[in-house]
């Protein structure tokens, strides 16, 4: 048996603040809308992880989702013109990855990163 996917599920009530933050900012494909539920994703070959996690590093808190880009300084510009506050960062950390916290319209704390 193995793994094939893992889906991160995020509750709201208004399903629309997600185009927005996940399809227009950071570039994801709507690949599903049933009404109740909206889901946003990539066509890229990604690996299936699941974190654990004491604190975020740094002294940070842990975040609710991490998401990896090719570009982080593309997305950095997304997100200070979209007016989204970043809390925590940009930032180098020792253990080889940049990185800045943003919350999503859902008030998950999301970090995105790009491996150096």
């Amino acid at each position: 048996m193995k793994v094939k996917r893992i889906v991160a599920n995020i509750e709201t009530q208004d399903i629309s603040k997600a185009k927005h933050f996940y399809e227009e900012i950071l570039g994801l494909d709507q690949l599903m809308d049933l009404g109740f539920i909206a889901t946003y994703g990539s066509n890229e070959k990604m690996a299936t992880q699941i974190s654990f996690l004491s604190e975020g590093g740094s002294g940070t808190p842990v975040p609710d989702l991490s998401i990896e880009v090719d570009d982080l300084d593309d997305v950095l510009t997304r997100i200070k013109e979209a007016g989204v506050p970043i809390e925590y960062g940009p930032t180098k950390e020792p253990w080889g990855v940049r990185r800045f916290y943003v919350r999503d319209p859902f008030g998950k704390l999301v970090n995105i990163l790009t491996h150096q």
